[in-house]
């Protein structure tokens, strides 16, 4: 292990960053994924407590006086946030630590840690995009719409990010991210 890093991914709704995530962590197992905490619906196919922490507004919001999130932010409706204790142990265990964060909470993340690298995942095309979020029939219509809405917004502000990776091929798009959060390691 090395020097503890943090690497902050952000993309659009259906940009591709859990795909990628997933598969960095295949790879790298010694590194550290932050789980964050919301208030929304579990999805199909959701584990509590891997892919979220599901929360009541109540929990949500009795951990916000407590101050016990890194950032937190609502984000299509629902609260979205970072837990700080399991960042803070992995972080001095020197533990390359991924987020999986929003655009709006990537920003305050990096106003805090400017050392954190970032990383928007741009989908290769609006109509692609697009497609991808109807397709995946994880969500109601409307819910979509404003999951577009919300990220034309969300792709504007891509140029804030120290790296943007266009997901058009996963493979090459995994191999510019692992390049990004381990420069100096020899590819498997």
């Amino acid at each position: 292990m090395g020097e503890s890093k943090m690497v902050i991914i952000s993309s659009v709704a259906g940009g591709g960053k859990s795909t990628l995530i997933e598969l960095i962590l295949k790879r790298h197992p010694d590194a550290f994924f932050s789980v964050s905490c919301t208030t929304r619906e579990p999805r199909p196919g959701d584990i509590p407590g891997k892919s979220y922490i599901f929360l009541s507004i109540e929990e949500f919001k009795a951990k916000i006086e407590k101050q016990e999130f890194f950032e937190f932010a609502k984000v299509h409706g629902n609260f979205y946030g970072t837990p700080k204790t399991p960042i803070f142990r992995a972080l001095e265990e020197k533990k390359t630590v991924l987020l999986d964060i929003d655009v709006q909470g990537a920003s305050h993340v990096k106003a805090m840690k400017p050392e954190a690298i970032t990383v928007f995942i741009q989908p290769p095309s609006l109509e692609i995009w697009k497609a991808r979020l109807r397709k995946r029939g994880t969500d109601r219509p409307e819910v979509i719409e404003k999951r577009i809405q919300n990220g034309l917004n969300e792709l504007g502000r891509s140029i804030e990010f120290d790296y943007v990776i266009v997901n058009d091929n996963l493979e090459i798009a995994l191999e510019e991210l692992d390049s990004i959060i381990y420069p100096n390691a020899t590819q498997p």
